[in-house]
This record gives C-alpha cells, sequence and structure tokens, in this order.
C-alpha cells in the first residue's frame, strides 16, 4: 500500500473493517469493483484483494496506522469535503485517479457509507497532548551505542556477530538434556573464537584483555544466560582460579586446554551447610608427606558440594575448596585441582557425582553435587600462590596472618562479582526493550471520538518503566567505573574495590529483579508467554541474587568495609581535624539543612547535580555516622560486638545502599561530562536528573524524618519526575535502541512482529 495510487482505498478500507466484521455484501462490492478497474495492474489488484479476504482480517495496527493515516490527511487539509477528496489527497493527487471521481462516488452508494459522515467524523477525531505524544527520537542512536560501548565496541560487535549465526537459534527444547548439550556446544564455538581464554596471559593462548572478557560476559547476556553461566563458570571461575590462585606449573599445564574448552572443568566452593561462609567448609585435604599426596575427603553428606555448575554432565576437573590438614593441624581453607572424570566422562574412583535437577531457571547449566571419599590427588595440584608444603612438609605461606591470607585468596575470585552484575543489567536492558517497545505499539483507551493510545503515554506507566531506564543506565556507567577500578588495581586500594564489587553485584541484581517484574507485568498476558523471553529473563536472573554471594550478606560486607573507612578516618583525625569535622557538620546544617533550601522548589534547583550530589552525600555520610554511633553505645554498654552487629544489621543495608546509590550517581555525572554530541548529552541529562530524583523520591521518608527536606519539597520532587518521565517518552524507544541488541538475541514477537 504503499505506492500512492492504492491509497485511495485506504478510507474504504478502514471503513468496512472498522466495526472488525466484513460483511459478505461489502466483500463482493469491493471483490467485484476492483476486478473491473483496467487502471490497475493484475499484480496491484491481487494486493488490494489481499486486504478484503474475509479469512484474513488486518491487524488492529493496520487498522490503527490506516486512521492515524486518514486523520491526518483530513484535519490537516480543511479543503476536504468528501470520501473522494480524501481519497485523492492520499493518492498524492495522481492524475490516473483524478478523473474517477464518478466510480469512486457510485462505490460509496454501493457499500452503503456516507461520505459526508465520515469526513466529519475524521476531522472531529480527538488529539490531546496525551494521545497526541509519540516516539521521536532528538538525538542519533549510534552515537549513543558508540558511547555506551566504548573502547569495547570491536569485541562487542564480534560477539553479536557470532550469536547472530544460524547455529545460535534459541533452543526451544523442554528436554533439559538436550538444552545442556545445546549450551555446550555453544561454548565449544565461542572457544574456537577465542572468547574463552580472552582474559588469560598471552604466553597461555589467552587475549590478555580482562576489558573485552567482561565486555564478552556482558554481550553474550543479551542471548542465553545458562551459555554466559557456563561460559562463566568454565573461564571465569574454573580457569581463573587456576589463574589467579596457582603458579607458573599450573598455568603450564592446564590454562590453554582450559581456554581452548579442552578440558571442562568445576568450581566446587559451595557446600550443602556452608554457602556464604566459606571458612566453615568441611571437606577436608589431608597431606601425606611420605607419598606426597593430599587425601580429598567429604566426611558427611551435608559437606558435599553443592549447586556446582559443569559438574552434573561435563566437568572433569574441579578447583575444590577444602580445609587443609597437615599432621592433624587445621591451616585453614585452600584450594586444590581434583580430576572428577577420565576422558570419556566416567567419573572416577571416589568420586560421587548427582545432578542437581530441574531449576527455576538456567537449565542448560548442568549443576550437580560431588562428594569425595578419600580421593589421592599429586601435591603439585594444591594451588600454591598463597600457601604451600615445602620440602620438609611444613606449611609456609607469604602471609602469615590465617585471616588475612583467607581474604586475600577471596580477594582474587573477585572477577565474578563483576561479570555477573553485568550479565544482570545486560538482562534488564532485555527486558526494558522489550517493555518499552511494546508500550509504544500497544493501544487502550483514548479520548471519546479519537483514537486508541499507546500505553506508553499513559503517566503510570512511564513510572512504570522509565525510572528503571534511568537506573540501568546509571548501572552501566558505574559498572564500567567499578571495571576501570579492577584491571587497574593496587594492592591497597583492594578492600575497596572488593567491597564495591560486592555491593554492585548485590544491587544490581536486586534491580535486575524489580526491572523485570515491572517489565513483566507492564506486557500484560504477551509478557506471561514463554515466546516473548521476559519469563525466561526473570528465571534465569532471579539466582543471581544468590550465587557469589548472598545479596543481603554481601551488603552487610559493603556496610562494615564503609564503618571501617569512618574509624580509619576517625580515628587517624588529630585535635585540628576533628574540630574542623565538627565544623564541616555544623556548616552543613546552615547550608543544606536551613528552612531555605529544605523547602526549595524551583526547577533550577531541583535539576540541578550540586544539589543531588549534596543530597546523595549527606545521606551516606549520616547513615555510616549513625551507625558507628550506635555501635559504639551498644559494645560500650556491654554488649558483645557480635550482638551490636546483629541489632544494627537493618541499618547496614541502608549503610550500603547509601553509598552504592551515590558511587552511580557520580559515575552518571561523570560520564555526562564526556558527552561530545549536544543532543546525546542532553537526553542523558534528563536521564540522569529522572536517576537522581527518583532515588531521592524513594528515600523520601528518611529525608522527611532527618528534616533535610520539608513535605513541599518532596511533593515537588514527585512533581517533577512525573515531568521528566514524560519528557523522556518521546525519546524512550530510541534510548533502548542505543543498546543495540540484536533482534535475534530479543527474540520477542511482541516487538520483533508486533500485532
Amino acid at each position: 500500500m504503499e505506492n500512492p495510487k492504492l491509497k485511495v482505498f485506504i478510507p474504504f478500507f478502514y471503513l468496512v473493517w472498522s466495526d472488525d466484521l466484513l460483511t459478505q455484501k461489502e466483500f463482493v462490492t469491493l471483490q467485484g469493483f476492483i476486478g473491473s478497474q483496467n487502471w490497475l495492474s493484475p499484480k496491484e489488484q491481487q494486493l488490494l484483494l489481499s486486504n478484503v479476504d474475509i479469512t484474513s482480517p488486518p491487524s488492529r495496527k493496520q487498522l490503527i496506522d490506516w486512521k492515524t493515516e486518514i486523520e491526518k490527511s483530513s484535519i490537516t487539509h480543511s479543503s476536504v469535503k468528501s470520501l473522494f477528496a480524501l481519497s485523492l489527497l492520499l493518492s498524492k493527487n495522481d492524475e490516473t485517479i483524478k478523473g474517477l471521481e464518478t466510480i469512486f462516488t457510485k462505490l460509496e452508494s454501493d457499500l452503503g457509507i456516507s461520505g459526508s459522515e465520515a469526513i466529519v467524523h475524521f476531522k472531529t477525531a480527538k488529539v490531546t497532548f496525551t494521545s497526541g505524544q509519540q516516539a521521536a527520537s532528538t538525538f542519533d542512536t549510534e552515537k549513543l551505542t558508540q558511547f555506551l560501548d566504548g573502547k569495547q565496541a570491536p569485541i562487542i560487535k564480534k560477539v553479536k556477530s557470532i550469536v547472530s549465526r544460524p547455529e545460535f537459534a534459541y533452543e526451544t527444547s523442554t528436554n533439559t538434556k538436550v538444552y545442556r548439550e545445546k549450551v555446550y556446544d555453544w561454548c565449544r564455538i565461542l572457544a574456537k573464537e577465542n572468547l574463552g581464554n580472552m582474559a588469560y596471559p598471552t604466553a597461555y593462548g589467552g587475549g590478555g584483555s580482562f576489558a573485552d572478557y567482561f565486555a564478552i560476559m556482558e554481550t553474550l547476556s543479551y542471548y542465553d544466560l545458562s551459555l554466559v553461566i557456563k561460559f562463566g563458570v568454565q573461564f571465569g571461575l574454573w580457569g581463573m582460579s587456576i589463574q589467579s590462585l596457582g603458579t607458573e606449573k599450573h598455568y603450564d599445564k592446564y590454562l590453554k586446554d582450559i581456554g581452548s574448552f579442552k578440558l571442562p572443568g568445576c568450581f566446587a566452593m559451595t557446600e550443602t551447610h556452608h554457602g556464604s561462609n566459606v571458612k566453615g567448609i568441611e571437606t577436608t585435604a589431608t597431606y601425606n608427606h611420605k607419598e606426597q599426596t593430599f587425601s580429598i575427603h567429604t566426611p558427611n553428606d551435608k559437606a558435599q558440594k553443592e549447586y556446582i555448575g559443569n559438574a552434573a554432565s561435563h566437568g572433569r576437573m574441579a578447583t575444590v575448596f577444602a580445609k587443609l590438614i597437615i599432621e592433624d593441624h587445621d591451616y585453614g581453607v585452600n584450594a586444590f585441582i581434583v580430576p572428577i572424570r577420565d576422558a570419556n566422562g566416567k567419573s572416577l574412583k571416589g568420586i560421587t557425582i548427582e545432578d542437581c535437577g530441574l531449576k527455576m531457571g538456567l537449565n542448560g547449566v548442568d549443576n550437580g553435587t560431588l562428594h569425595f571419599n578419600h580421593v589421592v590427588i599429586p601435591k603439585e595440584n594444591m594451588l600454591d600462590r598463597f600457601a604451600s608444603i615445602n620440602a620438609e612438609g611444613k606449611f609456609e605461606s607469604p602471609i602469615p596472618s590465617d585471616n588475612r591470607r583467607f581474604f586475600t585468596m577471596l580477594g582474587t575470585l573477585v572477577g565474578g562479582r563483576i561479570g555477573i552484575p553485568r550479565s544482570a543489567l545486560s538482562a534488564a536492558k532485555s527486558g526494558l526493550t522489550i517493555a518499552i517497545k511494546y508500550g509504544d505499539q500497544r493501544r487502550q483507551f483514548g479520548p471519546e471520538g479519537g483514537s486508541e493510545v499507546p500505553i506508553l503515554n499513559y503517566r503510570i506507566h512511564q513510572r512504570r518503566l522509565l525510572p528503571g531506564l534511568a537506573k540501568t543506565y546509571g548501572l552501566h556507567f558505574a559498572l564500567q567505573y567499578l571495571t576501570h577500578r579492577f584491571i587497574h588495581k593496587k594492592e591497597n586500594e583492594m578492600p575497596d574495590i572488593e567491597a564495591l564489587a560486592a555491593g554492585m553485584k548485590a544491587y544490581t541484581t536486586w534491580s535486575t529483579r524489580d526491572i523485570l517484574q515491572e517489565c513483566r507485568e507492564a506486557c500484560g498476558g504477551k509478557g506471561y508467554l514463554s515466546e516473548n523471553r521476559i519469563g525466561a529473563l526473570k528465571n534465569d536472573t532471579e539466582i543471581y541474587t544468590t550465587f557469589e554471594g548472598d545479596n543481603t550478606v554481601l551488603m552487610q560486607l559493603v556496610a562494615k568495609n564503609r564503618l571501617s573507612e569512618f574509624r580509619k578516618t576517625f580515628g587517624e583525625m588529630d585535635a585540628f581535624d576533628k574540630i574542623n569535622y565538627v565544623f564541616e557538620s555544623a556548616k552543613t546544617a546552615i547550608t543544606e539543612k536551613n528552612p531555605i533550601i529544605t523547602r526549595k522548589t524551583d526547577e533550577d534547583h531541583l535539576l540541578d547535580g550540586t544539589f543531588h550530589l549534596q543530597a546523595f552525600q549527606y545521606r551516606e555520610n549520616a547513615t555510616v555516622t549513625a551507625v558507628a554511633k550506635r555501635l559504639k553505645k551498644l559494645i560500650d554498654s556491654g554488649l558483645e560486638p557480635y550482638d551490636a552487629y546483629n541489632v544494627v544489621q537493618h541499618q547496614m543495608i541502608d549503610v550500603a545502599q547509601a553509598y552504592l546509590e551515590r558511587v552511580i550517581l557520580e559515575q552518571f555525572q561523570i560520564a555526562l561530562t564526556s558527552v561530545k554530541d549536544k543532543n546525546t548529552k542532553a537526553v542523558l541529562e534528563q536521564l540522569y536528573q529522572l536517576y537522581a530524583l527518583s532515588q531521592i523520591e524513594k528515600n523520601k521518608s528518611w529525608y522527611l524524618e532527618d528534616e533535610y527536606m520539608e513535605p513541599v519539597k518532596t511533593k515537588a520532587i514527585r512533581k517533577m519526575v512525573n515531568q521528566l518521565c514524560w519528557n523522556i517518552r518521546p525519546d524512550a524507544v530510541a534510548l533502548v535502541n542505543a543498546f543495540d541488541i540484536p533482534d535475534n538475541c530479543l527474540g520477542a514477537p511482541i516487538v520483533l512482529f508486533p500485532i
């Protein structure tokens, strides 16, 4: 129907189909009329007849498009008085059509259409400020994509190209075994493309780039999350445990085969009775100096390794975390390489492997349990970067403190807590892309006499999705910052980096969980259909809040780090510094908590980045100070520190959240300073403002309790959040398009093939 000449039929098609029923008389009349017009070619007649097929009515979207085109022409051209005049206008005054007024007027009569009434109806159709809003990008989407991808753009494009191949068509079988084997095959393809070994040193066949490795994980997460986790277990947890905890002899022996996927492996830390508390694991590795061996043993059923990825089907070796026992002395948790299957896939002597079975999601990953019955391994299988056994059979370590050695060992594995939130964020981006595009197409209700309106035009729908979009952009920049800090880390920065990684993992995966739930609901029944992928994204990322550390436990770790920094800072202050600290606190009370500021509601102030940063910093400092004071008071009253921390656990979560939200805000602000394109910067500034104010709104009860703001200000912030959502709506589709998720990865018919 793009042929202008054929558009003369649009008003007729719309009017006969507008009641969703084409009568036999209308069908026969139109069929006869079209077939009798010799100014139409046979191909054109066939196309027109396809629009009057009783068995195949036009879609709701097609009807809306026809009506929109008719209304646009009839309203903007006041001279249109008849249906034929409208048809002629739609045909762009085609010379052929101009001489056909008589026969088209007869067609109106034969169909029982009152042309003049139809024109009046079209001209009086209401267009309100709600119904008139539509997608209209104000910026160059490709420029924003380039900004988001940054230096990793080449590897991101490579991964997208690979997963767009025919062999990466989604596996739709509900048979777990079939799905697992497909994921295994995909992993082998990725390994052949040298994606798995990307973070390994070049001397061992790797790419030597952690930045590219994390970008690979993030980009694969637009596709199948079972593949992402299998990929991460093999090349991340298994391979990087060798790289991080082992030494040259281990690199030489294993890294190339791990990177090529010739040697599938596992990471066996979690036990049935010990997940977050790694120090409490019960598996033992008893050293026999005479034989130069270790005996790996599971002392009871609750000490079996559980939820181990790659264990149930494909893994041949595992990095096993166990308590090192030398001459009946426990030297704490260390890591050991333990073969679990032979080359034919048969379990080795002393090893019992069981399948964890069907899960809520990620059923393409073969999670299993491992039980060791005095399994003997050679001495060189101990990963000995931080601890070893000398020629005399004595324990040695460059780190004398057991506690520090334990946390140093775990600290080297922090990369997993970067890969997981970046993967989760990609899932959130996918969900938002589906929901926002669907919201732009799906129409419901409308003004009296007007067309139905895209549901994304409704304020409450914008409220459901656009603050999540703003937060997702903020998290993108914050995770880039975390990745950069990790790659360029210095030893004295590691405690802060570990805490930030723990916090970002928790905060991002919780955010993804909540965003995907909102996306599912925002898509109604369509969001509940498996084919539209939101269900799979929800189920697959549900466990992200648990593995690589339970989120609530990780947030406690973040809070303890912030308290440690607070004590360290305060403890190092001399008398003058403490006086200055008190002065700064008083200064804050004067400049930020005076009645003028707490009630200030003008637009320039509410959208000002300095106001946002001060508000976030104030909350961060106030929460950590309050918890520190309360802990001191509890301990001074005689309570054990362990019990005192338990009393304030709910406040510890507040400390962690306030810290992380400030980091996200700052990184969003910093990212804005590096945007060169004016239009791109303008839309990102609006997203930033929405993130900042929606977080203040979320925490408004705290700000009101602390008298940092008064009700008149929080109400003004709520109103501004609504307005920002409204302002961003026209760019919403372009903002998710900037994620540049390939259609085959998005895979949702509701946006790829809208009805």
